[in-house]
């Protein structure tokens, strides 16, 4: 169907399995996943704004990664409780484009900070000399804002074309509006295509090419260091690893999914979907709250006085 650009079209998103059969079950699991990230997430950040020993740029930079977390996840959850309670699956073409715009723009945010957090690693363990003099407060604060504005500004530019884009389908297959849109406007979306490549290689090729190469150098360093130091370098970087890993796994999923003509089965894709929605965000609480010694402790310590306080 030929679309109006000034007329209001609604998206009919046929991802889900079962709806009706499982609609309760999807709100449940959306539901006390999105309370977890958000109480969970709060509560490292809290910690690290609360503990002054936890106020160094790793900490900072931590805190930002969680705020991502919370911002791309209700980015998501509020959307699809709605939509899972709703008789219809449906989303208006703005707010489809509004969800892909903070989609990209947050995943684009997790690997620049991700890639400053190798650099300040790389700096504390190998040049601990040069460290205080190079991570100052306004060198943190610019990374963090830079690491927010800069794929922001990228993901804008295809949100804006995309706007007054002619629809020869409504239907999408899937339940998150991610570049698979594309895929229901009636012209060929060649421009679109090499500008989003040259966006993923920005802001997802060049940062993980980076932290590769950042953190083999901070073990090769710390091998020829001896055991303490080795061990002490493995506990502080491998917590942004996995999560490096993980993130790096759902992009691919995304890039896949998008440039395979492939069609998966609807279950594949909704199983993959809530790998992305559901296990990403829950991923970096228990990461940073259980593997970084420091924030583990606090955590530990607040547990412990939630467990003695009198009824």
């Amino acid at each position: 169907m030929d679309s109006d650009p000034n007329t209001t079209h609604y998206i009919t998103l046929d991802g889900y399995v079962a709806i009706e059969q499982y609609r309760a079950l999807y709100f449940i699991v959306m539901f006390t996943a999105y309370i977890i990230v958000i109480c969970s997430n709060s509560t490292i950040v809290c910690l690290i704004w609360i503990h002054k020993n936890l106020h160094e740029p790793m900490y900072f930079f931590i805190a930002a990664l969680l705020c991502n977390s919370i911002l791309y996840s209700t980015a998501i959850y509020p959307k699809m409780m709605f939509e899972i309670l709703s008789e219809k699956q449906e989303v208006t073409y703005s707010v489809c484009l509004l969800q892909y715009f903070c989609f990209y723009a947050l995943i684009g945010s997790e690997f620049l900070l991700l890639t400053a957090m190798a650099y300040d690693r790389y700096l504390a363990i190998c040049k601990p000399l040069h460290y205080s003099a190079t991570m100052k407060k306004a060198t943190v604060s610019f990374l963090i804002v830079f690491a927010w504005v800069m794929p922001a500004c990228q993901v804008s530019v295809p949100t804006i074309l995309n706007r007054n884009k002619q629809l020869c389908n409504v239907i999408f297959q899937g339940i998150i509006c991610n570049s698979t849109i594309y895929r229901l406007h009636c012209a060929n979306a060649g421009f679109l295509n090499i500008y989003g490549l040259l966006v993923l290689i920005n802001l997802c090729f060049f940062p993980v090419i980076f932290e590769c190469f950042t953190y083999a150098r901070i073990f090769i360093i710390t091998n020829s260091r001896g055991a303490e130091v080795r061990k002490k370098a493995v506990q502080t970087c491998l917590p942004h690893l996995l999560v490096l890993i993980n993130l790096t796994c759902s992009a691919t999923y995304d890039v896949l999914l998008v440039r395979i003509q492939t069609v998966f089965p609807k279950t594949v894709r909704l199983i993959m979907t809530f790998q992305v929605v559901l296990y990403h965000p829950l991923f970096h609480p228990f990461i940073y709250g259980l593997k970084m010694k420091e924030i583990s402790k606090h955590l530990k310590s607040l547990l412990r006085i939630k467990k003695t306080e009198p009824n």
